[in-house]
C-alpha cells in the first residue's frame, strides 16, 4: 500500500510548512487528489489516519477534493470531463488529447490552532 509512503511525505510537508510559518498546531489539511494519480482517497484518508496515532497530529481532519479527469482536444480546442477513461473528444472524435486535470495530488491548505 504505497499510500502510507504518501501519507507520510504529506505529514512531513504540512509540518515543515507549519514550522516555516512558526504556525500553532495542525488540525486539519486539504488535498486535491486526480483520478489518474494512482492514489486511492479513501485508502491515503485510513493512512493519514494510522500515521498519525499517539502523535500530536491525532485528529487529524482530512479533506479530499477528488479532482475528474479533464482534457483538450488537439484536433478542435474543445475542453472536456473525460467519462469512464474513453480519451476521445466528445465534439470531433480525435484521439488527440491533452490532459488538463486528473493527473495532480496536491496538498492544498493547512488548518491550525489559533
Amino acid at each position: 500500500m504505497h499510500e502510507l509512503g504518501v501519507a507520510a511525505e504529506i505529514i512531513r510537508m504540512a509540518q515543515h510548512e507549519a514550522a516555516r510559518q512558526k504556525l500553532g498546531r495542525i488540525e486539519g489539511i486539504g488535498l486535491k487528489i486526480g483520478a489518474l494519480s494512482g492514489v486511492d482517497p479513501e485508502a491515503l484518508r485510513f493512512a493519514l489516519e494510522a500515521s498519525t496515532l499517539d502523535t500530536p497530529l491525532a485528529g487529524l481532519k482530512v479533506a479530499i477534493d477528488f479532482l475528474p479527469v479533464q482534457a483538450a482536444c488537439k484536433a478542435c480546442g474543445h475542453r472536456m470531463q473525460v467519462e469512464e477513461l474513453v480519451f476521445l473528444c466528445d465534439r470531433c472524435g480525435s484521439c488527440d488529447l491533452q490532459i488538463t486535470q486528473g493527473e495532480e495530488m496536491h496538498l492544498s491548505y493547512i488548518t491550525v490552532q489559533d
